[in-house]
């Protein structure tokens, strides 16, 4: 299937305004696995007839990393010129698949003037199935067993932990959770910009650890929301030499293969 990933500069010289901007991020854009999760989304919103565009070469790195490395001075700038950019479009709401930009995007940017309904995909989906607009078949997925993982800034940093499980249930298929989930769930080992870096010493990597703790649910999918997420536990399911009995999909992955995208 063919699919539009139409350009906010582009729409904006014919005088549309687009109801939701997709802020693709840069794992979205430049990593070869999170890739293949902005096109799955990409998919679906065309799917649906949904009124979206992008920036482009127009987006920048949201600043968080620069953030959590302690770099508020380059976060600023970075946030700043984001900001200018997305007020000359008139951006009121925006919808992103990486939680590090949601999270940022949703609670700092606010701060600097850049004020916007900020959604996670997720949550989107859900909302687009709740409509009606998206109708799931159980597909494929159908009794499969899959285990979800929270990304931490999806999860204990905006309480967001429903809307992705329920869009596993969606597909017929059998949600089994981790020793540790939710509230309680493991940092994949990426946030605080840890995922830029060599792990310190220690005696188990923890991307490893929550690896683990997914393989022991027996799941044939661990499903994920968040690009840093998916590198690491796709590491870690390499680690463990599983790719043939266990697979890493991100939530719009799930959706788009049951659809057939």
């Amino acid at each position: 299937m063919n699919y539009q990933v139409p350009l906010m500069s582009e729409l904006a010289t014919q005088g549309i305004k687009p109801e939701v901007l997709f802020w693709v991020g840069c794992a979205g854009s430049f990593d070869d696995r999170a890739k293949a999760i902005t096109i799955a989304f990409v998919k679906l919103l065309n799917k649906v007839g949904q009124s979206f565009a992008i920036l482009g070469t127009e987006e920048s790195c949201s600043g968080d990393p620069a953030k959590r490395a302690g770099n508020e001075f380059l976060f600023q700038m970075q946030a700043i010129s984001n900001i200018q950019i997305l007020d000359s479009y008139e951006v009121k709401k925006i919808v992103t698949a990486c939680p590090h930009c949601f999270n940022t995007l949703k609670n700092e940017y606010p701060q600097l003037g850049g004020k916007y309904e900020v959604i996670h995909h997720s949550e989107f989906l859900q909302s687009l199935i709740d409509s009606g607009k998206l109708v799931v078949k159980g597909g494929s997925f159908k009794g499969k067993k899959i285990t979800y993982h929270d990304s931490c800034y999806l999860g204990r940093a905006n309480d967001i932990y429903e809307a992705p499980r329920q869009l596993i249930e969606a597909l017929d298929a059998q949600l089994v959770e981790m020793k540790r989930s939710k509230t309680k769930g493991l940092c994949c080992g990426a946030g605080g910009a840890q995922m830029f870096k060599e792990p310190e010493k220690g005696t188990k990597d923890i991307n490893i650890e929550r690896t683990e703790e997914a393989l022991a649910t027996n799941a044939q999918i661990i499903a994920a929301a968040c690009p840093f997420c998916m590198t690491m536990l796709s590491d870690g399911i390499k680690n463990k030499e599983k790719e043939n009995d266990t697979k890493v999909l991100d939530i719009a992955e799930l959706l788009a293969l049951a659809e057939g995208l």
